[in-house]
Parts: structure tokens; sequence; C-alpha cells
């Protein structure tokens, strides 16, 4: 009984220091789910599938009665349940931007960490921790050295306040101008005769939000300037 009552708790153990690795990197990111969310996701995990698995063998059954059981039966609502949590974190600004989907992911993955411990898994398990904090720490950061201009690229929303109509198209080609590219415009006309411009636009990542509104803030015609990073 001590035996047992000591790998089961080996398993909550390690569990709640691969949840702490995830919650660790939300944390230091200041995302909404954290610590103590990813930690309460792999250990309550790891703990239905532990329950899940013995008491699959703790009903046998005997001459007259058969029971069987699927060992990960709670497992797998585990899987489906958890969505809930990541469907709370994920949230859409504006009509072109959603925010949040990683973390949602790594809920998901919290979770199948604490399935994979409590199922036994654990040389798989760490090395799913250790390829998900590579997944989504030095894969990016190595994109935005060598790979695709794309993803060295990052997106900034602009929004502007013009008086003149006719100085719109030719703010739009200044702006042009500076090495901003412009990937969407809305244009909405304001009380008073003012003209409200949206523009959402790269940069190189190396590019401070700084810059780009002194660039911006410079060019005639424009009467007032807001800007922040997606």
């Amino acid at each position: 009984m001590a035996s047992v009552d000591m790998d089961m708790l080996m398993k909550l153990g390690i569990s709640a220091i691969l949840g702490l690795v995830i919650g660790l990197e939300r944390e230091l990111k200041r995302k909404p789910v954290g610590l103590k969310t990813s930690l309460v996701i792999s250990i309550v995990s790891c703990l239905l599938t532990i329950v899940s698995i013995e008491s699959a063998y703790m009903f046998p059954g005997d001459e007259d009665v058969n029971i069987t059981m699927d060992p990960l039966r709670l497992a797998a609502q585990i899987v489906s349940g958890i969505g809930f949590l990541g469907a709370g974190v994920i949230l859409r600004r504006g009509n072109d931007s959603i925010s949040g989907l990683t973390t949602a992911a790594l809920i998901w993955g919290a979770a199948g960490i604490g399935i994979a411990v409590g199922a036994g898994f654990y040389i798989e398990a760490i090395a799913g921790v250790g390829l998900l904090i590579i997944s989504v720490e030095l894969i990016p950061f190595l994109m935005g050295l060598i790979g695709p201009r794309q993803l060295r690229e990052k997106e900034i929303m602009l929004q502007l306040n013009i008086k003149e109509k006719n100085d719109i198209a030719e703010v739009i080609e200044k702006i042009k101008e500076e090495k901003l590219s412009i990937k969407n415009i809305r244009i909405r006309d304001l009380e008073g005769g003012d003209h409200f411009i949206q523009l959402l636009i790269t940069v190189n990542f190396k590019r401070s939000t700084t810059d780009v509104y002194y660039a911006v803030s410079k060019i005639e015609g424009i009467q007032s300037v807001e800007i922040g990073k997606l």
C-alpha cells in the first residue's frame, strides 16, 4: 500500500513540477493564464488519470457480474473538458486581430502533460514540456533572425485623425515612404468634418514602436496619432 501511495505522490509531484515550468513561461509574459492555473490543470489532470486507471481494476467483478472499465475514460474527458478554459483566454481585438491562442494551446498542453504523467509516461512528459518551451520561446526567436521576411515583422495599429479629406491619400503615401507596410485601412467620418483613419501596418521587429510614432507624427496633415502594438 505504501509503495502504491508513493508512486501516486511521485506522479503528482512530477506533474506539479512540469506544470510549474509551463506556468512560469506564461507568468513571465504576463499572460492571463499563469503559474497557479497551470499548476492546477496539470496536477488535477494527473490525479484524475490516476483515479481513472486505478478504479478500472478495483472492481474486477465475480462469477455472476463481469465489470469492465476503460482505464483512461476520465482522461479522455479531460482533453475535451479543458476546452472551456482555453476558450476563456481567446480574445478578439478589432476586426483583424485575435490573441490568446498560444495561451489556450498551452492550457491544453498542461492537461496533456498531467495525463501523460498520471499514466506513467514520465520521460515522454518531460520531453513534451521541453519541446513546448522550445516551440514558444526559442523557435520564434530563431525565425525572427533567419526566417522569411514575414516572420521578421510585427504588426502595429495606427489610429490617425485628419482634418482635410484631400490629405488622406497623401498621408498614406508618406506613411509608406517611412518603410511601413499597410495591411488594412479603415476610414470613418467624424462629427465636425474630421476623418478617423485606422491602419494595420507591419514593420521590422527590431524597429521600436516609439520610432514609428515619431516617424508618423511628423507627417503634415495629421492632427493626432494613437499607436499600439498588437
